[in-house]
């Protein structure tokens, strides 16, 4: 159960990240038995050169990329898997520039970045990978014809450039990043959207009678910061603060909220928004906010 919420949080996370430099496609399905693609993104033909703000991310988002997360290690089946999904949007890539009587350039055919908490030696030697260089350690290359690497998250070093794949780990690796993403300055493009998508994985771990020792020290890693935030938003403007925190968490749990509900949360009092605050961790649907304010 915990893995539905880790991948939606994954998927979430890398489309927050990459949205501004070009096409992402969260769940994209591929042809054959119905396959789904975690994010596949293209980027925009003026190529940016903010990317560098990603680091090691900023670098896959440098050509058309198919990003597949996982939250345990990846096995050699799942990888296969994965690289089955790249060989058929390949095929499919080859078949619209052959009716559109294009020339495929090799530029335009995704690359596949297998993103797992850890992977074994042995499972890397299965695969025939290989370090090159220029790049850093823990980015594993399958031969060229293949287009894939294994990003071993564990071995990546602990960098500014590799924060935003380390907060993808597990354990410590990924508490540590969680550290790190909490210093950074205020102005940070993306330190505030990210906590805010963090702290909506915890509220969804929370709900969770079932939860793995990682999922537990991670929500006590994060129950501090978000107490902090939460109380920061609050003394920056008491009830404004606290309106805007919780609209932020209905939209991002029920999707986005439109100018007549928004109106209801607004006149909320104090007492009532912190109600709402722990109600929200149950709605599913815009329904269930209407039926909850209904009831005030």
């Amino acid at each position: 159960m915990t893995r539905f919420i880790h991948d939606k949080f994954a998927k979430d996370y890398l489309e927050e990240l990459l949205k501004d430099y070009g096409e992402v496609k969260p769940s994209e399905k591929v042809s054959g038995e119905i396959k789904e693609i975690d994010v596949f993104f293209t980027p925009s033909k003026q190529q940016s050169s903010n990317l560098q703000v990603l680091g090691l991310l900023g670098r896959f988002a440098e050509h058309p990329a198919i990003i597949e997360p996982f939250r345990n290690p990846a096995s050699t089946d799942e990888i296969c898997d994965c690289i089955l999904k790249l060989l058929e949007v390949k095929a499919l890539v080859r078949r619209e520039a052959k009716a559109n009587k294009t020339k495929l350039q090799e530029s335009e055919i995704p690359k596949l970045w297998v993103l797992t908490p850890t992977v074994s030696e042995t499972r890397l030697s299965s695969f025939g990978t290989i370090q090159k260089e220029g790049w850093l350690s823990g980015v594993h290359f399958l031969p060229d014809a293949l287009r894939t690497v294994i990003v071993a998250i564990h071995q990546l070093p602990q960098t500014p450039e590799t924060l935003w794949l380390r907060l993808l780990g597990r354990g410590s690796v990924q508490s540590q990043a969680i550290v790190e993403l909490q210093a950074l300055p205020l102005n940070h493009p993306y330190q505030k959207a990210t906590l805010e998508l963090v702290y909506n994985l915890r509220e969804n771990l929370r709900v969770n009678q079932e939860l793995e020792e990682d999922d537990r020290e991670l929500i006590m890693r994060l129950e501090p910061l978000y107490q902090r935030d939460r109380e920061q938003a609050i003394q920056e403007g008491n009830k404004q603060g606290e309106q805007r925190l919780i609209i932020r968490q209905l939209n991002r749990r029920i999707g986005e909220i439109n100018a007549s509900l928004i109106e209801r949360v607004q006149g909320l009092s104090i007492e009532q928004l912190e109600n709402l605050g722990e109600a929200l961790l149950d709605f599913s649907t815009v329904a269930d906010l209407e039926t909850w304010l209904n009831q005030q």
